[in-house]
């Protein structure tokens, strides 16, 4: 409706002669013969601008412009007078109507007060449009400078465990030159183990560094939520074992598809397994170091579990989880891991939740989206109770808590 005039004017004759030179200034005019059908014109269409003769029958002009501002104070409103009525039309402008021309009226001056209007509306659009911009050029600085604060402490945590892993990496280098120079094999391969161990950390920290310093594109496919789950016992089954961890895994086949980026998700759970790793090699116990991973379909969600019998953790320690460079692993923790983990399946529509205590280990539960089938279990026999799980005895976490 950009170009559309609302004309009101109660003898037909004169809404002729105007309707003539609006349209040939490109405009599509809408006729109304009084006030009231003028403002019912108005509130269904909405028009831009408005020409309206002051004295009308019925609802006259002034009360016309006084309506149709109170309704959008931002239209057009150029009033016609004869001209005895110059008081009139000076009160016209009182009450914010752009302006007025006199009967008889001069088709030049009809066009110098209609374009006058229009630069109005244009300049009003671009200033709407100028402060849209210079608010989204605001935003994207705020967001640019919060990245760049974070990024200042993620620098720190970063430099500070990178330190802790090279002091490592140093030993462990020591000790591979002893070994090769005295010809010493178990010291070789103890110097050996703590390189890889530090070799193996420096890369995820470095992983960790990319991933959050970078906006990805989540690309998802559908697949098979358990053949998923499988590629993520491939990866990380094998270094649970060689650091002593007991792993249980107990998918459901049957759980059905989801449509994630597996790249992603299978980075989260990845990062919440390793959690486990850690957890369960924190602090001294008498008891086997385990992990079990689980997974089952609850109605429309499917969860992934991740079951250790490793340190816990308290409340507080719990509420700062997925706070970004929050760690309590000292040197051996960057605070990103949970982060990403978090973010990641908060990307794919998902939640973690969390239930750990001091000295009892944690199940961290991965729920996310599953693929819609005709008849979905009420409940696939998981852990029960989504929103808040507890340490209870399924099949794979009966073999963690005994």
């Amino acid at each position: 409706m950009e170009k559309t005039i609302l004309l009101v004017d109660d003898e037909k004759d004169i809404r002729e002669v105007l309707r003539l030179p609006l349209t040939d200034l490109g405009y599509e005019v809408i006729e109304a013969e009084n006030g009231a059908d003028a403002f019912h014109l108005f509130a269904r269409l909405q028009p831009p601008m408005i020409l309206t003769d002051i004295k009308m029958p019925g609802m006259d002009g002034l009360e016309l412009l006084q309506k149709v501002k109170r309704a959008n104070p931002e239209v057009e409103v150029i009033m016609i007078t004869g001209h005895g009525d110059m008081e009139l039309a000076v009160k016209s402008l009182k009450y914010d109507a752009t302006d007025f021309i006199t009967k008889p009226i001069n088709v030049d001056v009809l066009e110098i007060a209609v374009q006058r209007a229009a630069e109005r509306i244009l300049t009003r659009e671009k200033l709407r449009e100028y402060t849209l911009n210079l608010e989204r050029l605001v935003a994207e600085k705020s967001e640019l400078q919060s990245h760049l604060s974070s990024l200042g402490l993620m620098l720190g945590s970063i430099s500070h465990a990178l330190k802790g892993l090279l002091t490592g990496l140093d030993a462990g280098v020591y000790l591979v030159d002893g070994g090769l120079a005295k010809g010493d094999t178990r010291q070789l391969r103890e110097g050996w183990e703590i390189v890889k161990q530090r070799f193996d950390r420096i890369r995820k920290v470095v992983l960790d560094i990319l991933f959050y310093s970078k906006k990805r594109e989540v690309k998802p496919e559908r697949m098979n939520a358990a053949a998923l789950a499988e590629e993520v016992v491939s990866a990380v089954a094998g270094k649970l074992t060689e650091a002593g961890i007991a792993f249980v895994k107990d998918l459901d086949p049957g759980s059905g598809e989801l449509e994630v980026d597996p790249t992603y998700v299978q980075a989260a759970l990845l990062n919440i397994l390793e959690n486990a790793a850690d957890a369960c090699q924190a602090g001294e116990t008498k008891r086997t170091p385990k992990v079990a991973f689980s997974l089952r379909r609850r109605k429309d969600r499917l969860e992934f579990d991740i079951l250790d019998n490793g340190v816990g953790m308290d409340a507080g320690t719990q509420d700062k989880l997925f706070t970004p460079f929050f760690s309590s692993k000292g040197d051996k923790g960057t605070g990103l891991g949970l982060f990403i983990a978090n973010k990641i399946v908060e990307q794919h529509g998902g939640e973690i939740s969390v239930s750990s205590a001091p000295g009892r280990g944690s199940l961290f539960r991965v729920s996310l989206p599953a693929v819609s089938r005709a008849a979905a279990p009420e409940n696939g026999g998981g852990i029960p109770g989504a929103e808040h799980p507890r340490l209870v005895k399924t099949p794979a976490a009966e073999k963690v808590l005994t």
